[in-house]
């Protein structure tokens, strides 16, 4: 019998950022990602991404659906839902339709639950009404 080439499958992990390691730049995946060390700048996917308990994040996301076990800084938007487990942390701006937050999580962050899109078209509408004539 012949092997049947593997297909991609959303859930693989595409990619890690181990313990230890910096990263400092843009990113972007498909399939799923997982952060245990140091992250700076931007990411970006329609996919999953998890930030371990030992993962330090400071970053625009934008992705699919976020797992928060460590710590996380900056703008977190997800098309899905964000989930801030017990020992995550969180500091910025979350912009997402669904979150779950366990007891003993930790969120310094201004909460949206809205779509990602709907809050985009908010800030076009603001900014389109702050041009007009009064």
């Amino acid at each position: 019998m012949k092997d049947k080439p593997r297909e991609i499958e959303e859930d693989r992990l595409a990619g890690l950022i181990e313990t230890g390691s910096e990263f400092k730049g843009d990113l972007t995946f498909k399939g799923s990602f997982r952060i245990e060390g140091l992250f700076q700048g931007n990411i970006n996917s329609d996919s999953l991404l998890v930030v371990g308990e030992k993962g330090k994040v400071e970053a625009e996301i934008n992705v699919g659906h976020l797992v928060v076990n460590g710590e996380v800084r900056g703008t977190l938007q997800a098309k899905e839902k964000i989930e801030i487990h017990n020992k995550g942390r969180v500091f910025g701006k979350i912009i997402t339709p669904r979150l779950i937050v366990e007891e003993g999580a930790f969120i310094d962050a201004n909460c949206q639950t809205q779509s990602v899109q709907t809050a985009a078209q908010g800030v076009a509408q603001g900014k389109k009404e702050e041009k007009s004539p009064s």
